[in-house]
């Protein structure tokens, strides 16, 4: 398909006002274009209720925002993960998401606010966010919370760190994860899939965007091919968690999230991946319309996650 008219419109409006990558650029200057666009998203969507709490993380506190929908619990849990290359973000980049899926899916979304690079390299990120999710495991009852109803997700490095504490999960025996969302993610640290080449330039994110990503996060070279930041080259990806999968066409990174969907579902995963054509990375967060078709999809599947025969506990409420 044509690229979207309003994402043709948004990358010339990035470029004109100068947000978008240059060579030079730095990470004190890309978290100022957060600030920007973090200011001019409007009055937030109300739910049920909204807590920050700060909760035990490998070298310290570790700030987490849990998000409440009405009803009475014990409520499902989706543990998020924002967006922002592992170097920019908090928990207010996607705030706007956090509530909308809370009330769609009528689940607690718990935002994680782990450690950036380069300040923090890998594994800080990793290590933080499988420390949030064992936390909500332990401590689900001070929250409403359904220890056996526990999803991991996020969105771009959210989506990469979501299905990485998977994995860790797996390997560490707990906690034991309903569903992995993934929204655009980074799987493959080589950057050198079709995609990467043929929308190397132009639409959002660049290539040189992500070597320029990577040389942060991953400082020392050997971690490039570590499975906890390119998961797509673990060397088993079976007995994971069942996973919605969500790509754009005009992405770089959209082959990462194809090629990993495939690499589950050869290893006996239950996986959907969805392409949004047209669309660019991050679309959800970024386009009204098509953004709602995505999160319509990732609240059914989350909701028959959390409904399945293998979760057979209080179902969330869905009056809103």
């Amino acid at each position: 398909m044509p690229l979207y008219p309003q994402a043709q419109v948004l990358l010339e409006h990035l470029k004109m006002m100068g947000l978008s990558y240059t060579p030079g650029l730095t990470v004190t200057q890309v978290r100022e274009m957060l600030k920007i666009f973090q200011a001019n998203r409007g009055e937030p969507e109300p739910v049920a209720h909204v807590e920050n709490r700060m909760i035990p993380g490998p070298v310290g506190e570790l700030p987490i925002k849990i998000y409440t929908p009405r009803g009475s619990g014990p409520f499902p849990v989706l543990v998020f993960f924002h967006t922002g290359g592992w170097q920019v973000g908090d928990l207010n980049t996607q705030d706007p998401m956090c509530r909308r899926l809370t009330n769609l899916v009528g689940c607690i979304v718990i935002a994680v606010d782990y450690r950036l690079a380069p300040e923090h390299p890998f594994p800080a990120a990793p290590e933080d966010c499988y420390a949030a999710t064992q936390w909500v495991a332990t401590h689900a009852d001070q929250f409403q919370g359904d220890p056996a109803r526990i999803a991991v997700g996020g969105d771009s490095a959210g989506g990469n760190l979501a299905t990485v504490v998977a994995l860790m999960a797996r390997d560490r025996g707990v906690p034991k994860l309903v569903f992995q969302l993934m929204i655009c993610p980074a799987t493959d640290f080589r950057l050198n899939s079709l995609s990467m080449e043929k929308y190397s330039e132009g639409y959002n994110v660049t290539k040189q965007q992500m070597i320029w990503i990577r040389n942060n996060y991953l400082p020392n070279i050997v971690d490039i091919t570590h499975p906890l930041a390119s998961p797509l080259l673990a060397p088993d990806l079976s007995r994971l968690p069942p996973a919605l999968i969500i790509t754009a066409e005009y992405d770089p990174l959209r082959d990462d999230g194809e090629m990993y969907g495939k690499r589950l579902k050869e290893a006996g995963v239950q996986v959907t991946v969805s392409r949004y054509d047209g669309m660019i990375h991050d679309f959800p967060d970024l386009f009204e319309e098509p953004g709602k078709q995505a999160l319509t999809e990732i609240a059914s599947a989350l909701q028959a996650a959390f409904h399945s025969p293998a979760c057979p506990l209080i179902e969330p409420s869905t009056e809103f």
